[in-house]
């Protein structure tokens, strides 16, 4: 079965389509799901179990997920894709590419006492899930495991495995197609499919739709999740080298009777057996082994500090942190209450705290300052822009600076973490961004004029919505202004409660926009100055009208229109500003996210 599966593979003729054109070294290292150095080696932990008679229930899985201890093996080291991991994070990426979660998710089916059925889902330690798939691969043929993410291709497989939904002339028959159709729908909500199902479906879609670009992209992901199912066990290169320059070995590679070697083929016997401490004392033993080997290569401080990354979390609590602040604050916006905006004063500096310690942890695991990828292009530009937001409310005593940036660290972790954002596992950079130190310089730069864009959009938007509330009310002390000139005196710091006209409060709302923009243009300038510096010291040229090069000196441009029109406008200039602030975050965005995934040029690995 196995065999047969893996010839899903081969069959697999058409790779993933890369939506960029680079020149050399350019675009990041290809990810290497599966080591070649272990394919061609046995299992680690000896022979899998392959006799579907002899697979455990799905009760008797999770009684033995709950009781076995895998804490010895969590911080081990393992060499996977262009770094040194350690081995719970292997098991997280394991999961995601097979599964396209971060956990697998198991089904328990029981009779209820009054006849009915009662189904418990649970979700698995990823690092579990990995050593369960690599020592006990045949609990998963029949397990919804491999993630179909593109939903025609999930359909269509489906429509393969449950045919006809037209009724049929008897009750029998429509009964049938009835109960076909609701397990048919079940499958489409839960997104993933069991191995067996991919392996009757998918080669015969995959050729019938392989001039469908979308197809292709959609096949190749479950393609890549078939692969690391299959070969998951080539992944344990465990055993440091004699010399850091030296490649890490396979645990299999290790002689027989090597202590590492006899434990881990004992691991790999009391895990079959669901034999828990038996499991506890192989992996004590495994570590020791593990740790003895070229102890001086072994990594020592960073595994930990990975191990806590994996379990703060820091990013995802710190957008949930942000959103705290931004509602507390905007309550007592709207309240008047004091005590509010201190509340969320205190939200907002235990989400940076969050921000910061995730954002300097992963530069410490992943050696280089971490702003080399999508996702950590956005954690740094949010990180820079809340540390300035909150600098200028402390510096001005104005909550609004708070809340612009409570706003903007929600936007952009919230987006980062929950959405499909290349970068999110630590890899390796591009070999263009190591080709000179101004690089971190110029990216870092334009990055923070990115977060201060972002940032005085949203003080812009505040200006526009009491100019267009005032203008709504018709009056200036009418009760919806006067709500607003309560909310400015908070939100704005005024002790005393003297804004309460339109002109004062649109005045200093426009004072506070204007703080901000002018930092974003000065900043993006002196970003783009520095791109041109280090283009020519790693292409040999200035300038060459890369689409990320147009578009970032477009961003600017509009800024420098806002100057323009500053000086030249005789009326309606802090109006005008906060429009082209919201019309540079959206050419900004463009700049930032369309110039990448639509446009091919130099700037690929941005």
């Amino acid at each position: 079965m196995m065999k047969q599966l893996a010839a899903i593979v081969v069959m697999m003729f058409v790779g993933l389509a890369h939506g960029q054109s680079a020149p050399e070294g350019n675009a990041h290292p290809q990810t290497q799901d599966v080591s070649d150095a272990g394919k061609s080696l046995d299992d680690p932990f000896g022979l899998p179990n392959r006799d579907q008679s002899q697979v455990a229930s799905v009760q008797a899985k999770i009684k033995f997920a709950q009781s076995v201890d895998l804490t010895a093996l969590r911080d081990l080291a393992v060499f996977h894709n262009g770094r040194v991991k350690i081995w719970d994070t292997l098991g997280r990426e394991t999961v995601k590419t097979i599964v396209g979660r971060r956990q697998y998710q198991d089904f328990s089916h029981e009779t209820t006492a009054a006849g009915g059925e009662k189904v418990t889902a649970y979700s698995y330690d990823p690092l579990f899930t990995l050593l369960d798939l690599t020592i006990d691969p045949a609990y998963y043929l029949d397990k919804p495991v491999l993630g179909v993410a593109y939903l025609p291709l999930r359909a269509e497989m489906l429509d393969k495995l449950f045919p006809g939904s037209n009724e049929g002339d008897s009750l029998r028959d429509k009964l049938g197609k009835e109960t076909a159709r609701g397990e048919r729908e079940r499958w489409v909500r839960l997104s993933r499919l069991t191995p067996l199902m991919v392996e009757a479906t998918l080669p015969a879609l995959a050729n019938t739709h392989a001039g469908q670009e979308s197809w292709r992209r959609g096949v190749g992901q479950v393609d890549q999740s078939v692969g690391l199912f299959i070969e998951c066990k080539a992944n344990y290169l465990a055993v440091a080298p004699a010399r850091a320059t030296d490649p890490w070995r396979h645990i299999s590679a290790l002689a027989t009777e090597s202590q590492a070697r006899g434990a881990a083929l004992a691991l790999g016997d009391a895990w079959r057996a669901m034999d828990a401490p038996k499991v506890h004392q192989a992996a004590l033993t495994l570590r020791s082994a593990l740790l003895a080997i070229n102890p001086e290569v072994y990594p020592a401080g960073r595994r930990g500090l990975e191990q806590t990354y994996n379990r703060l979390n820091a990013f995802e609590w710190g957008f949930w942190a942000y959103a705290f602040s931004l509602v507390t604050l905007l309550l007592a916006f709207g309240t008047g209450r004091r005590w509010l905006a201190a509340l969320g004063g205190v939200f907002l500096v235990l989400a940076l705290a969050l921000h910061a310690s995730g954002f300097v942890m992963r530069c410490v695991i992943a050696e280089r300052f971490a702003i080399q990828n999508q996702f950590e292009s956005m954690t740094g530009l949010s990180l820079f822009a809340v540390i300035v937001g909150a600098s200028i409310m402390v510096l001005r005593r104005q909550w609004l600076f708070g809340a612009a940036a409570a706003g903007v660290g929600f936007l952009v972790l919230i987006t980062a973490t929950q959405t499909q954002i290349p970068g999110q596992s630590i890899e390796r950079e591009a070999a263009i961004l190591n080709t000179s130190v101004l690089l971190k310089y110029h990216v870092t730069t334009v990055l923070s004029s990115y977060g201060l864009i972002s940032l005085g959009m949203v003080v812009s938007l505040f200006y526009l919505g009491v100019h267009y509330a005032a203008r709504l009310a018709g009056k200036a002390h009418t009760p919806a202004l006067a709500s607003a000139g309560g909310m400015a005196s908070v939100a704005l710091g005024d002790d005393r409660g003297t804004i309460g006209t339109k002109a004062r409060l649109l005045a200093d709302l426009d004072t506070a926009q204007m703080i901000v923009l002018q930092l974003a243009f000065w900043t993006l300038g002196v970003g783009i100055l520095l791109g041109a510096w280090w283009a020519d010291h790693s292409w040999g040229r200035w300038w060459a009208f890369d689409p990320k090069e147009t578009w970032a000196l477009i961003t600017w441009i509009v800024y420098l229109v806002v100057i323009h029109v500053r000086i030249a406008s005789p009326s309606n200039k802090a109006l005008t500003t906060a429009w082209l602030s919201v019309l540079g975050f959206i050419v900004m965005l463009w700049t930032y996210f369309g110039v990448n995934l639509l446009l091919p040029g130099l700037h690929a690995y941005a």
